[in-house]
């Protein structure tokens, strides 16, 4: 913990996918105790900027092109504090490894992201504290951009059936119609929060509140019927229990 408990840690987000950035920028903004001094597409670049300019910590992706973020921590010579966000569970040895103050991974909650900050500034505010302040203060929105034919266009998310992954498009699907977007399941499911969508399939995050019916092998959503995947049945049964 910081000498002085008032004091404001510089921050640096470095990820290559701009939805989780986008994730993490917001989150950076509730606590106001963080400062977001920059951020960074890819590590090379990063590195760039801490020769500028240094910061207090850093919430490091690991796999990005060219230059891994493990790598970027062990070309630093005095490497400030670090939180690797990934969604890779393969990689959590390496960033302990590196001492690292915590490891997130992918799609990050609210609430575990309060708990790995809370790991530099211990005991100084409750997780419930924090939460109640930050939630009565800036309600959650009700809406998404997502980038359809090289727009951005609003979409509300009360409105969202579902979104199907299809490669390297996402299909979303509301109750008047059906959009396509170029980026990955895994960065829509980052832009969501988990009280009102889960994911129930590689393929599929479902709008819990339009659920119709269910049980262990499928979910009724609108009038289509989608499949429970394995690795997410567990989840998703324990989730909807009352």
């Amino acid at each position: 913990m910081p000498q002085n408990e008032n004091r404001i840690l510089q921050c640096l987000i470095v990820d290559d996918e701009p939805l989780a950035r986008d994730v993490l920028r917001r989150y950076v903004a509730k606590l106001p105790y963080l400062y977001l001094a920059g951020e960074c597409s890819n590590a090379i670049d990063a590195f760039s900027f801490l020769q500028r300019q240094t910061v207090d910590l850093i919430f490091l992706d690991i796999r990005m092109p060219e230059l891994l973020g493990t790598e970027l921590v062990q070309s630093l010579r005095k490497a400030p504090k670090i939180i690797f966000t990934t969604a890779y569970k393969e990689y959590a040895s390496d960033g302990f490894e590196l001492d690292a103050v915590d490891y997130l991974l992918k799609p990050i909650r609210f609430e575990r992201f309060l708990r790995a900050v809370d790991k530099i500034f211990p005991g100084k505010r409750s997780e419930e504290e924090l939460v109640e302040k930050t939630e009565e203060n800036k309600s959650t929105p009700n809406f998404i951009y997502l980038r359809i034919d090289r727009k951005l266009v609003k979409i509300i998310l009360s409105d969202i059936l579902y979104f199907e992954s299809d490669r390297d498009y996402v299909k979303v699907y509301t109750t008047e119609k059906r959009l396509i977007t170029r980026q990955t399941i895994g960065s829509i499911e980052a832009m969501l929060s988990p009280a009102e969508f889960i994911r129930i399939h590689r393929s599929f995050i479902l709008n819990i509140p339009r659920i119709k019916s269910f049980n262990h092998e499928i979910v009724e959503i609108g009038s289509t019927e989608l499949p429970i995947g394995k690795l997410f049945r567990d989840k998703f049964i324990q989730s909807m229990k009352p």
